[in-house]
């Protein structure tokens, strides 16, 4: 990994709400979680989740996919194993 990459990584981990779902997500392996659950679970406004959610997948670290209606988010291995 070039060495701004992983700044930029690691600075998306840098904000608390930030992490905190990246550690969730981590936790929850390789099902991911719903980003409605996610608002949920941390009481955040959807705008603002989705926002977190941007960083942390610019920074490569989650990746996202659709089930349905649903948007499901989960790690990405190769941008952790990268850092």
């Amino acid at each position: 990994m070039k060495l701004n990459n992983a700044v930029t990584a690691l600075g998306a981990l840098a904000q608390p709400a930030r992490l905190k779902i990246f550690r969730l997500l981590v936790k929850s392996g390789g099902d991911g979680i719903c980003a409605g659950d996610l608002s949920k679970r941390f009481g955040l406004p959807k705008p603002t989740l989705s926002f977190h959610l941007k960083e942390l997948a610019n920074a490569g670290l989650i990746k996202s996919c659709r089930d349905g209606r649903s948007i499901i988010y989960c790690l990405r291995p190769s941008g952790i194993q990268q850092l």
